[in-house]
C-alpha cells in the first residue's frame, strides 16, 4: 500500500543522513518515478524533505525534524509497547520504562494513542532472572563498546574458558543466547546464557569479525538423526499437545496415543521418555528400543 511505503520512506530518512532515489526504488521495488511522486506527496503533507542534485546529491530530511507520533496507529503503538515491556522483563535498568514514558509524553493530539495493552504480556525472563538480567546488560554494553567478553562455559562435551567478540543477543527456543566470534575456536559460535558463569568484559576490539547470524531454525541447528514411534497413555495427552501440537499423534481405538516424531539425539530422547514414567512405550526404531531397555536396566541397578 502507498501509505505503508510513505511511512517506510520516512523511517529510512529519519535513520539515514542521505539516500538516493534509485536506492529507495530498489528497496520498495517500485520505479524511480514512483519514488519522486512519493517525495512530492510527502512535501505537500508538510514533511521538510531536501533534494540535492549532482554527484554527491540525494534525498534527506531537514535536520531537527521530529516524527509526529500521530503517524503511529493504536495497533502500532500497542505492538511497540508490548515489545518494550518484553525487553523490560530482562532488563536490569529502567531504560525501557523511561522509553515508554517518552512515547507517551506530550501526546495531547490523540490521547487514545496509548490505550491499555495489558491484553498482551511478554515475559522474556526465566527462573534465573536475577542472574540473567546482569548478563544481558553486560553483553549489550560490550557490543555497543566493541569489547570482548570472557566467561566459563558448560557444554555437554566440556567445561571451558572462552573469550568472544559478541555480535548479537538472541532469544530462541525459550532461552537467551549470545552469538559471536570465539577466539579459542577461531570461528563463530552460539552460547547459551544460562550455561555462562564468571562473565566479564575484556579488551577493546580493533578489528571485528563480522558475520550475520545464520539460520537458527530448529531443523538447521538440530538435524534429524532418526524417526521414533511410541505409544503414550491418554493421561499425558495434554503434555504431548503442549510440546508438539494436536497433529503430532493419532488417537487409537483403545484411547492410547500413537506418536511419530523426528529426534536429534538419543540421550535427550531417553531423558525425555523417562519423564513420562510408565505412560510411554518406545516402539521404533528397534535398535533404540533395545538401547533404552539397557539404559533403564543400568538405572535400575543403581537403586537395587
Amino acid at each position: 500500500m502507498k501509505i505503508d511505503r510513505l511511512i517506510g520512506i520516512l523511517t529510512i530518512l529519519m535513520k539515514k543522513e542521505k539516500v538516493t532515489a534509485p536506492y529507495l526504488a530498489e528497496k520498495f521495488e517500485v520505479s524511480r518515478r514512483t519514488i519522486n511522486r512519493d517525495i512530492e506527496d510527502m512535501c505537500k503533507a508538510g514533511i521538510p524533505i531536501v533534494t540535492i542534485q549532482g554527484k554527491n546529491g540525494g534525498i534527506s530530511i531537514m535536520e531537527g525534524y521530529q516524527i509526529d507520533k500521530t503517524l503511529l496507529t493504536n495497533d502500532d503503538m500497542d505492538s511497540i509497547l508490548s515489545a518494550l515491556k518484553g525487553l523490560d522483563s530482562v532488563s536490569n535498568t529502567n531504560k525501557y520504562k523511561l522509553l515508554i514514558e517518552k512515547l507517551s509524553a506530550g501526546n495531547n493530539k490523540n490521547p487514545d494513542i496509548l490505550p491499555s495493552n495489558e491484553h498482551i504480556i511478554i515475559d522474556l525472563s526465566s527462573w534465573q532472572k536475577s542472574f540473567l538480567a546482569p548478563k544481558i546488560e553486560l553483553i549489550q554494553a560490550s557490543i555497543s563498546n566493541s569489547e570482548t567478553i570472557s566467561f566459563r562455559y558448560f557444554s555437554p562435551n566440556e567445561e571451558s574458558l572462552r573469550e568472544i567478540e559478541p555480535l548479537s543477543l538472541i532469544f530462541k527456543w525459550s532461552s537467551w543466547y549470545v552469538w559471536g566470534y570465539c577466539l579459542k575456536r577461531n570461528d563463530f559460535r552460539l552460547f547459551k546464557l544460562n550455561r555462562i558463569t564468571e562473565l566479564k568484559t575484556g579488551k577493546i576490539i580493533t578489528k571485528k569479525h563480522i558475520k550475520s547470524p545464520p539460520d537458527f531454525s530448529s531443523e538447521n541447528i538440530f538435524p534429524t538423526e532418526f524417526t521414533i514411534e511410541a505409544i503414550f497413555d491418554s493421561s499425558v495427552k495434554w503434555r504431548i499437545i503442549d510440546e508438539y501440537g494436536i497433529d503430532s499423534f493419532t488417537q487409537l481405538e483403545n484411547g492410547k496415543l500413537y506418536f511419530v516424531h523426528e529426534s536429534t539425539d538419543k540421550y535427550n530422547l531417553f531423558s525425555w521418555l523417562l519423564t513420562f514414567g510408565e505412560s510411554v512405550e518406545l516402539l521404533k526404531p528397534e535398535f533404540l528400543r533395545s538401547e533404552f531397555a539397557e539404559y533403564l536396566k543400568n538405572i535400575s541397578n543403581i537403586y537395587t
